[in-house]
């Protein structure tokens, strides 16, 4: 029956009891008769609450293979070596291979993780069944539970038909797999748990079926869902490195039009921490962005643009008032002038416009993707975190309420350097004093404060001029700011003539 006809049959029934009432009729028997029905019949097998089909675990067909995904070399190769089990069945049985029950699938979101549970299904031609975590959790006792068996005999039905197993994939499995005894008021949860890995445990080696999780909180889930023989294997989805980048932007580009000044390597490395997803809808929104131009190809304004899209968020419409929009412009220079003093062509683009929450951005990408920093570079870090607030009270005589989130980032790297042991307290213990981290916080942040106070001084022509530029013109590209900052360093003087000349003609000049 469909949805739109229910919905005329319950609503006619309360009307038709509704009237009957009304008449003086006793209409309570047949409203306890029809409850009942709904009750039971809600338990029988394929059907959840008020006898709907069971919508979790629904069969999908899968197209995407290992080929559409970039940038997970490593989790491909994990996820294809286990999956192999599963096709020579003979060569693993002479060497006496168990099959794996089940594989994990951790990492931040974006990353690929559903992706790679379709290529999955579709490298062995499986029957594919996708089902969120939040889908097993209800108000009512047994049923995340029911959900699960019904979940599981689908999974078994489908994998004889197909001849080929089937794929369960379980999306935000923390959901459903969090640590036991969470939950003081009720059992649900708990119960919905211990039937899954019963019906994991119960999946023999003849039945051909995979169970595969996804997650990006592996910290909560319950230690009995991680022991081999359920999740045997658990695979780390991480953001990409820069060849990944360059090959997931490849793949995304490869059937849009792309301008001459188009570098996707450049692209890549100015895109650090970006997820596939974040990836994916860069190129999608500079394809946009050459739409609502006009135009036939994307060029690389597009991209730089949809980049700060992705990060902070559409332009705003709001226009702060000059003195301010000023003010915001020291600050930015600020940020961009100690950024290219401590990490020399680290700034990309320097920018006034409106994003979000931030009146203003200065977009850096690092010279090669870091995973450990030393105690200078997270120095740096922070002297050009508190570069912008300096810059204000230096042209100003003071500072404003738009440094606050640079403080804030300030105190979150001094205190990662007192947990890494390199402040002068040395190697500290986690349970170390509130007041004791506070203290040498403040003594690292005002060490690093004074330094960018005395080395910024002579640079106030400079910032103030830069300033008025960005303010006229709302954006400044990296080559370009650089060269400035190169004839200042050289001939310390900037005229307005330099702020005019594109930079073809700055270097002519240095030169």
């Amino acid at each position: 029956m469909s949805k739109i006809w229910k919905e005329v049959l319950i609503g006619g029934s309360i009307a038709a009891l509704f009237f009957l009432s009304q008449a003086g009729i006793n209409v309570w028997p047949a409203v306890v008769a029809v409850g009942g029905f709904i009750f039971f019949y809600s338990f029988m097998p394929g059907r959840d609450l008020i006898g709907s089909k069971l919508g979790v675990g629904k069969p999908a067909a899968s197209k995407i293979t290992f080929m559409d995904i970039g940038g997970q070399e490593v989790a491909k190769r994990e996820l294809k070596e286990a999956l192999d089990f599963a096709l020579n069945k003979e060569r693993t049985a002479v060497l006496g291979i168990r099959p794996l029950k089940g594989i994990l699938l951790s990492g931040p979101p974006g990353t690929g993780k559903t992706l790679l549970a379709k290529a999955a299904a579709n490298y062995t031609g499986s029957a594919f069944l996708h089902a969120s975590g939040s889908e097993f959790v209800e108000m009512y006792a047994g049923v995340g539970a029911k959900r699960i068996r019904d979940l599981f005999e689908r999974a078994r039905t489908l994998a004889r038909e197909n001849k080929k197993g089937a794929v369960v994939f379980i999306d935000e499995i923390e959901v459903l797999c969090g640590a036991r005894g969470r939950h003081a008021s009720h059992l649900e949860y708990d119960q919905t748990l211990n039937q899954l890995l019963v019906e994991m445990d119960g999946i023999g080696s003849n039945e051909e079926i995979l169970v595969i999780g996804a997650t990006n909180r592996i910290d909560i889930l319950d230690p009995a869902v991680l022991r081999p023989g359920r999740f045997d294997r658990i695979v780390r989805v991480d953001l990409p490195d820069r060849d990944g980048r360059l090959h997931i932007l490849k793949i995304h580009t490869q059937d849009k039009p792309l301008a001459d000044d188009v570098d996707l390597s450049k692209l890549a490395k100015e895109c650090y921490g970006f997820s596939g997803a974040h990836l994916e809808s860069l190129v999608n929104e500079a394809a946009i962005n050459a739409h609502r131009r006009n135009e036939k190809e994307i060029s690389w304004q597009d991209f730089s643009d949809a980049q700060e899209k992705v990060m902070l968020g559409e332009k705003l419409d709001r226009k702060p008032p000059e003195e301010e929009l000023k003010r915001v412009s020291v600050h930015e220079v600020g940020h961009a002038l100690f950024g290219e003093l401590e990490k020399p062509h680290s700034v990309s683009s320097v920018t006034i416009v409106p994003r979000g929450q931030a009146l203003g951005f200065v977009r850096q990408s690092p010279a090669e993707d870091k995973y450990l920093y030393t105690k200078e570079e997270l120095l740096e870090q922070i002297r050009v975190a508190l570069a912008g607030a300096f810059s204000e009270e230096l042209v100003f005589g003071s500072m404003s309420t738009g440094s606050q989130n640079d403080f804030s980032q300030a105190s979150r790297l001094a205190k990662t350097m007192v947990m890494a042991g390199l402040s002068s307290l040395g190697i500290v213990a986690e349970e170390l004093g509130q007041t004791e981290m506070n203290s040498e916080i403040m003594k690292i942040i005002n060490e690093q404060g004074s330094f960018v106070r005395e080395k910024i001084k002579p640079y106030k022509d400079f910032i103030q001029k830069i300033a008025d530029y960005l303010l006229d013109k709302e954006r400044i590209e990296g080559d370009r700011f650089r060269d400035l900052l190169e004839r200042y360093l050289q001939y310390s003087e900037i005229d307005v003539s330099d702020l005019q000349t594109g930079s073809a003609g700055l270097q002519a000049a240095v030169s």
